[in-house]
């Protein structure tokens, strides 16, 4: 698709469902704030999910493409993938609530600290130091100022201060000639775009076959996108502001739904990063203005010229911060006995990263993983990497879950969550996938990992008979008829 198509026909509609959801979660920010006669609440932070947009790019609009060479069918494929995800949202919105009251924090939390470190700050950290004329001071100029909440001439916020210097750095050291002149935007895409209607070419291609093909990305990236919801919600509860799991659910839910309907193949969603946020400063207000910037941003097709002006690296240490604050979170909002399980819901989160370096690196070489795979020998076990990484929200999730339940000798749920470890693998939500010239792919079917599926049934059924044998919780001094004390045991 060229800029123009993007800027005309993506952006506008992607802008109005990120301006109609922002506004939906400072008014929910408000309210919580007026009921509760709080001052220090934060609205969720909305936007588009990051990770549903590069697997529907890569997995369904790119093989699309390559199979047609029709631009037009691969963008609608995108909108098929985007409205779908939009009603599972709509349709978790009954069951969310039960789901994160059954589900221990250290859980929810152990996957968004996983992904935080690793999909939101490593790459940003290492852009940065590769350019450290320009990203470094403005790096340390947030993380200082908000670590240690310094306090700043005026009262002005650190990313602020930081993100102005960064940006007069950089056009001085251009002046200069330190740094090379950024190329000019595309001409010609500055004017009002507004958003137009693509209902019926979307639900035309709801009657064909070619996009319904594509239903092992669209289901798991759909869960994926609610689970990590749920976990937005509960790290926000952790921070102290309580929102209502079926009306956010429901939000995203429509905010997708619109974002289809208009032009956008990209779902929204909860993002990760209100502690971030909160730890800042951020209130309600916040969030409207963040969604009517974009939106001003978008429809009148200036992204690229914002881009040009305002360097990335100047913004990266906002990603890094945020970054940490969730991770650390993860640790200190667990009860300390569940550290263990929060450490542990980390390692599929690093293993989707590797993975991600892994075939970045090839694809530069111009190689590919399924050219490569079995040239990394020992040196790295890469189908081990790949089969974590399948699945790694869910994975991450049971196998926190598990631990917390068995540190908490509540073997009954530990049997329940490896059970359900089982059946996902067995229908290949968890660590199934197949090699293809185009990359790694979900292989969604039954029995699409069976040895993991095997492996979960057996542990889950030595818990189920572990929570089956008395355990012996304690000792008792008990005084005998002799007045002697005997010393027994106490057991549940």
């Amino acid at each position: 698709m060229s800029a123009a198509d993007v800027t005309t026909k993506i952006l506008p509609g992607a802008a109005i469902s990120i301006l109609v959801g922002n506004i939906f979660f400072a008014v929910q920010a408000w309210l919580l704030a007026k009921k509760e006669n709080r001052s220090d609440v934060t609205a969720m932070p909305y936007g588009i999910n990051t990770v549903s947009l590069i697997a529907y790019i890569i997995f369904i609009m790119a093989p699309v493409y390559r199979q047609t060479q029709d631009a037009s069918l691969a963008w609608k494929a995108g909108l098929l993938a985007c409205f779908v995800s939009g009603i599972m949202e709509l349709m978790a919105a009954a069951f969310g609530g039960w789901l994160r009251q059954h589900t221990p924090r250290a859980a929810l939390l152990s996957t968004l600290a996983g992904i935080a470190i690793t999909f939101i700050a490593m790459g940003f950290v290492f852009q940065a130091f590769a350019n450290p004329a320009l990203g470094m001071l403005p790096l340390l100029i947030i993380l200082l100022g908000y670590a240690g909440k310094v306090k700043l001439p005026l009262g002005l916020p650190a990313g602020f201060v930081a993100v102005v210097i960064g940006t007069a750095l950089a056009w001085i050291l251009r002046g200069f000639g330190a740094l090379p002149m950024p190329p000019s935007a595309e001409g010609g895409l500055l004017g009002f775009h507004p958003p137009l209607w693509y209902g019926n070419e979307l639900f035309g291609f709801l009657m064909t076959p070619v996009g319904w093909g594509y239903l092992s990305v669209i289901i798991p990236m759909g869960l994926f996108n609610i689970i990590g919801s749920l976990q937005c919600l509960e790290s926000a509860e952790a921070a102290g502001d309580q929102y209502s799991t079926t009306n956010s659910l429901c939000a995203n839910g429509i905010g997708s739904i619109v974002a289809a309907c208009l032009g956008s193949p990209f779902a929204t969603t909860l993002y990760i990063g209100h502690p971030g946020w909160k730890a800042m400063g951020a209130r309600w207000s916040y969030s409207w203005l963040n969604g009517v910037v974009i939106c001003v941003i978008a429809l009148v097709g200036a992204v690229g010229e914002v881009l040009r002006f305002v360097p990335l690296e100047v913004t990266l240490g906002i990603l890094l911060w945020i970054g940490l604050v969730i991770t650390a979170q993860a640790f200190q909002a667990s009860p300390s006995h569940h550290a263990v399980a929060v450490a542990a819901g980390l390692a599929p989160s690093l293993a989707a990263w590797l993975l991600v370096q892994v075939q970045e690196t090839l694809r530069v070489a111009g190689k590919t993983l399924y050219e490569t795979v079995d040239q990394f020998g020992s040196a790295l076990h890469i189908r081990g990497v790949i089969a974590l990484s399948q699945g790694f929200i869910v994975t991450s999730i049971i196998y926190a879950a598990v631990i917390v339940f068995v540190i908490d000798r509540k073997y009954r749920q530990a049997a329940a969550w490896m059970l359900a470890a089982a059946v996902l693998s067995a229908i290949g939500l968890m660590h199934a996938y197949k090699l293809t010239p185009g990359g790694v792919e979900n292989n969604f079917g039954w029995f699409a990992a069976p040895e993991f599926a095997i492996v979960y049934a057996v542990v889950a059924g030595l818990l189920w008979l572990l929570a089956r044998r008395p355990q012996a919780t304690g000792f008792v001094a008990v005084t005998g008829p002799d007045n002697k004390i005997r010393i027994t045991t106490r057991s549940n």
